[in-house]
C-alpha cells in the first residue's frame, strides 16, 4: 500500500499579513470598544502626549491654549490701553556721527503732521491722535552709558544709521552692548538716503544695511527710510500698534523711568509710570551710582493733579494738591543690612584657633599637606578632619538674626580673620622676575599672613576720573611699551607652560609655598577648609550662603507676581534717607531709572558669573584681579574678579584658578557682590580714559551664589633628570636644599609625557633627589609636582561716573 507523503505542520510558518486599509488608529479604537488591557505591554502609550485624543479633546485643548494666549496678551497690553495709559518708551540710538536722533524723531512726527519742538537730547512725550497712543521718546546722544541705560528700560529701540557713513567701531560696540544686556523690539532706520546718487544705488544701500542689521538682530525685516513720506508713518504705526516682546529679567521686576526728580521736605521724590511687575513698598529700590534705598511711601501722581476730598484714603501735600497714598511699607520691609549677623556658635573656640594659627607652618608641622593628611609626621597619627560648618541656627539667635537664615542659608561659624594676600596674583608664579636678586619685592613672604583688608573693595574707594591727556615722556612711553609687551609675553608663556614657576636658589620653597598643599585629584580629593581659615577675608562668615539657590530664586520671583502698585500707574515714590545729591544728579537729557529689587538682592554673597571673553578685544591681556566694570542687570559695579575654569567642579566643589581671561573661552568670574535672582545678563567692560575708549571684553550670565566653592590656584615646580637608570632617576634644579626635598616628599611626581612616580630619598645638600617612576623616562622629559592653594574673592563697589 502506497501512502501519500506530507510535510509536518510544524515546519509551516505564517508570514505577517499585509496591513489592510482598515488598520488605522480610529478603526482599532472602535474595534476595541473601550476595552483596556490589564497588563499593557511596554510598547503601549503611557504619557499624556502619547495618548490618542479624540477630536473633541483636541478642540478643547486648542481652545484652552488660545484663551491662555489671549489672556497673556491682554495682560501685557493692558497698560497701553486708554488715554491715560502708560506711554510706549522708544529709545532713539544714533550709530553714526553724521546722523541725529533728534532729527529722526522730528521726521517721524512731521510725517503725521504733528508739530512741536523736539529737544536735542532728553525725554519728552507725544500723544499720537491717529493711533490713540502716547509715545515717550528717549532721545540719546552717541554716549555708551546713556545708551545702555536708555535701552535697558525701553519698549522699542530705534537705531538710526547713515546711508553715507559706515558704523564705526564705537557704534558696533554700542550694538553689542545693547544686544548683550537684553533688548526688546528693535527697528532700524536710515537717514540721508536721498543724498545717494545715482538714485538706482539706493536700493543696494538699503540691502547692504539690512544685511548688516540682521547680523546682530535676525528679526529685522526692513530698513525704514525716514525721508520717505510712505515709510516714516509706518514706523510710527509699528511703534503704536506692535506689542513689544520685552526682556525676561527686566519684566520680572518693577521699574520706572523718572519724569521728575525733586528734593522736598528732606526727602527725594521720583515721579514716573510703574512698569514690569507691581511696585511694592516693602522692597528696596536701586539707583545706579547711588545704591539701594528704602521706600517711605508711594503716592498716586496722575497727569492732571486735582485736589481730592478727604476720605478714608491717606493724603499727602504735594505743592498745591493732595496726593493719594497708594502704599506704605509694612513691618516686613526689607532692611539695608548687607551682611548677616555676627555668628554666635562656637565663636570662642574659633577665635582661639585663629589667634593661635602660626604665621609659618614650618614651625608646626614637618611636611606639606596632601589630601587632608600630614605625611611623614610622627606626631600626627590620624588625618585632619575637614572643618564642618554648622547647619542649624545657633542657640540664642535673635529674631533679627533669624531673618538672615534663608531657606537653606547657612552662615557657619568659621573664623573671621581676613588675610587675603595681594600677591595671589603673582606668587612668583610665572617665570619669576629678578632671578639675579633671588626675590620679588612685590610678592612678600608666601608663608606669612598679609595685611588685613578693612572692607571689601577698598582699592576702589576713589573712582578713576577722565583726565586731560598729556604726552608721556620718552622714558615713560618706553616703560609703558615694555610693560604691555611683558603682559602679552606672560600670557603666551602661561599658555605654553601653564602654571609653571621657577624658584631662585636663595628662596626656601617650604616658606615661600607654605600655604600650598598637594592633591591627588583636583576633582575628587577632599579640600580641608580648616587650613584656610587664617587667611579668609573679614566678614567672610557673614556673607549669605544659599544652598538651594533655585528654590529660593523661584520663591523670590513668584513673590513679585502679586501685590504692589499695578503697572501703568503714574506714581510719586518717596525715598527714605536719600540725600539731595540724587535730585541734583538728575538731568533731563540722561535716562534716570528707578529699579525695584527682589527680596534678598541687597545682601552680599560670593557671586559666580559665566563670562565668555570677546574675540574682538585687541587690548592687553586681562589678568585675574584686574579692575573691570561689570554690568549685572540693573547694577553697574567696580570688580576685581577671580577667573576659574567653567564647567562642573566635581564632588569636592573645587575649581582651578585661571591667571588670564582667554579670548573665545568661557570662564567663571568670582567676586563678593549683591545677590541676583535669575539668569541675568552680565557685561564686562575695561574702562578707558574717554567714554569712547571703553572696550567690551566679555559677556555672559549670572550663575549663582556659592560661598563654599573653592578657587584653587595651581603651581608647577619642574626639575631636570640628570641621571637615568631604568626606572630610577636623579632629579636636580627642582629644590636647592635637603629640607625642601623632605618637606615636599609626599607630593607625587609626574612628567610631561605621562609618567608618574614619587620621591625616594634626598641626595647631598643641594636639593638633588632620587625618584622612582612607573617606567623609563626620556632624557628630554621634565619632572614636575603640582601644588594648590585657595584664593579668596575680593569685594565690589558701586560704579560712579
Amino acid at each position: 500500500m502506497v501512502t501519500s507523503h506530507h510535510h509536518r505542520s510544524t515546519t509551516k510558518s505564517s508570514n505577517k499579513p499585509f496591513k489592510s486599509r482598515h488598520a488605522t488608529k480610529s478603526f482599532l479604537k472602535n474595534q476595541n470598544k473601550g476595552k483596556v488591557d490589564e497588563n499593557p505591554s511596554s510598547s503601549s502609550r503611557k504619557t499624556g502626549h502619547q495618548q490618542m485624543m479624540s477630536k473633541i479633546q483636541r478642540r478643547n485643548k486648542n481652545r484652552q491654549l488660545q484663551q491662555n494666549k489671549q489672556r497673556d496678551h491682554e495682560r501685557e497690553t493692558k497698560i497701553f490701553k486708554g488715554r491715560d495709559a502708560a506711554p510706549r518708551i522708544v529709545a532713539v540710538v544714533p550709530l553714526c556721527d553724521d546722523v541725529s536722533s533728534s532729527k529722526a524723531v522730528e521726521q517721524l512726527l512731521k510725517s503725521l503732521d504733528i508739530a512741536g519742538n523736539v529737544p536735542e537730547t532728553g525725554i519728552f512725550t507725544t500723544w499720537i491722535e491717529r493711533f490713540k497712543q502716547r509715545i515717550q521718546w528717549v532721545i540719546l546722544r552717541k554716549e555708551l552709558l546713556a545708551i545702555l541705560d536708555g535701552c535697558k528700560a525701553a519698549d522699542f529701540v530705534l537705531f538710526v544709521v547713515s546711508s553715507n557713513t559706515e558704523v564705526d567701531n564705537f557704534g558696533e560696540s554700542i550694538i553689542r552692548g545693547v544686544e548683550a544686556q537684553g533688548v526688546s523690539t528693535t527697528l532700524v532706520t536710515v537717514q540721508n538716503l536721498e543724498t545717494v546718487e545715482p538714485a538706482k544705488r539706493r536700493p543696494d544701500v538699503k540691502k547692504s544695511l539690512l544685511s548688516y542689521a540682521t547680523h546682530f538682530f535676525p528679526t529685522t525685516a526692513k530698513i525704514h527710510d525716514l525721508d520717505s513720506p510712505q515709510e516714516a508713518p509706518n514706523v510710527v504705526r509699528s511703534l503704536c500698534t506692535q506689542n513689544p516682546k520685552g526682556v525676561n529679567w527686566r519684566d520680572a521686576r518693577s521699574y520706572l523711568v523718572a519724569e521728575e526728580v525733586r528734593y522736598q521736605n528732606d526727602q527725594v521724590a521720583i515721579a514716573g509710570v510703574v512698569r514690569g511687575r507691581g511696585l511694592s513698598a516693602d522692597r528696596l529700590v536701586h539707583i545706579q551710582g547711588f545704591g539701594d534705598y528704602q521706600i517711605d511711601k508711594i503716592c498716586a501722581y496722575p497727569l492732571e493733579t486735582r485736589a481730592r476730598p478727604a476720605g478714608d484714603a491717606m493724603m499727602v501735600d504735594s505743592g498745591n494738591a493732595e496726593l493719594e497714598v497708594l502704599e506704605t511699607p509694612t513691618e516686613n520691609q526689607d532692611t539695608l543690612s548687607e551682611l548677616g549677623p555676627e555668628p554666635e556658635a562656637a565663636m570662642e573656640d574659633i577665635n582661639d584657633a585663629v589667634s593661635e594659627a602660626p604665621t609659618n607652618f614650618s614651625e608646626s608641622r614637618r611636611g606639606v599637606l596632601l589630601d587632608d593628611h600630614h605625611y611623614f609626621d610622627d606626631d600626627v597619627d590620624t588625618p585632619n578632619v575637614a572643618y564642618e560648618i554648622p547647619k542649624k541656627v545657633p542657640k540664642g539667635t535673635s529674631k533679627y538674626q533669624q531673618a538672615w537664615y534663608l531657606d537653606g542659608e547657612d552662615y557657619g561659624s568659621e573664623s573671621e580673620d581676613d588675610d587675603e594676600d595681594d600677591d595671589d596674583d603673582d606668587d612668583g608664579d610665572h617665570k619669576m622676575e629678578d632671578m639675579e636678586t633671588g626675590a620679588r619685592p612685590e610678592d612678600g613672604e608666601e608663608g606669612k599672613a598679609g595685611p588685613a583688608m578693612t572692607e571689601y573693595g577698598t582699592e576702589f574707594g576713589e573712582d578713576a576720573k577722565s583726565e586731560m591727556f598729556l604726552d608721556p615722556s620718552p622714558d615713560q612711553e618706553l616703560a609703558q611699551i615694555e610693560a604691555f609687551r611683558n603682559r602679552q609675553k606672560e600670557m603666551e608663556e602661561d599658555r605654553e607652560f601653564p602654571d609653571e614657576i621657577e624658584l631662585p636658589p636663595q628662596v626656601l620653597a617650604r616658606e615661600r609655598l607654605a600655604r600650598y598643599r598637594g592633591l591627588k585629584s583636583l576633582r575628587t580629593s577632599t579640600w580641608d577648609k580648616n587650613e584656610d581659615r587664617p587667611w579668609q577675608p573679614e566678614d567672610w562668615d557673614r556673607l549669605a550662603q544659599i544652598h538651594d539657590y533655585r528654590g529660593t530664586r523661584k520663591r523670590a520671583i513668584n513673590e513679585a507676581l502679586t501685590g504692589g502698585v499695578d503697572p501703568g500707574t503714574r506714581v510719586l515714590v518717596y525715598l527714605r534717607n536719600a540725600g539731595p545729591e540724587i535730585a541734583e544728579s538728575y538731568r533731563p537729557e540722561r535716562p534716570f531709572v528707578l529699579w525695584s529689587i527682589l527680596r534678598h538682592e541687597h545682601k552680599q554673597a560670593v557671586v559666580n558669573v559665566s563670562l565668555t571673553a570677546s574675540t574682538d578685544y585687541e587690548g592687553e591681556a586681562i589678568k585675574s584681579k584686574d579692575e573691570l566694570i561689570f554690568q549685572i542687570g540693573s547694577r553697574r559695579l567696580h570688580i576685581n574678579p577671580l577667573f576659574s575654569q567653567a564647567g562642573g567642579t566635581g564632588p569636592n566643589n573645587v575649581a582651578k584658578f585661571e591667571r588670564f581671561l582667554v579670548p573665545g573661552r568661557t570662564s567663571v568670574a568670582t567676586f563678593v557682590g549683591p545677590i541676583t535672582w535669575g539668569n541675568v545678563p552680565v557685561l564686562a567692560w575695561k574702562r578707558g580714559d574717554g567714554e569712547r575708549d571703553w572696550e567690551l571684553i566679555g559677556q555672559g550670565s549670572f550663575l549663582g551664589v556659592d560661598r563654599e566653592r573653592v578657587v584653587a590656584k595651581r603651581i608647577v615646580l619642574t626639575g631636570h633628570p640628570c641621571k637615568i637608570h631604568k626606572k630610577v632617576v636623579t632629579v636636580r634644579y627642582m629644590f636647592f636644599n635637603t629640607e625642601d626635598v623632605n618637606w615636599f616628599k609626599a607630593i607625587p611626581l609626574f612628567t610631561r609625557r605621562g609618567r608618574s612616580g614619587f620621591i625616594k630619598e634626598s641626595l647631598g645638600t643641594h636639593g638633588y633627589f632620587k625618584a622612582t617612576f612607573d617606567g623609563k623616562i626620556n632624557p628630554q622629559d621634565a619632572v614636575a609636582i603640582s601644588l594648590y592653594k585657595r584664593v579668596f574673592p575680593r569685594g565690589s563697589t558701586e560704579f560712579q561716573e
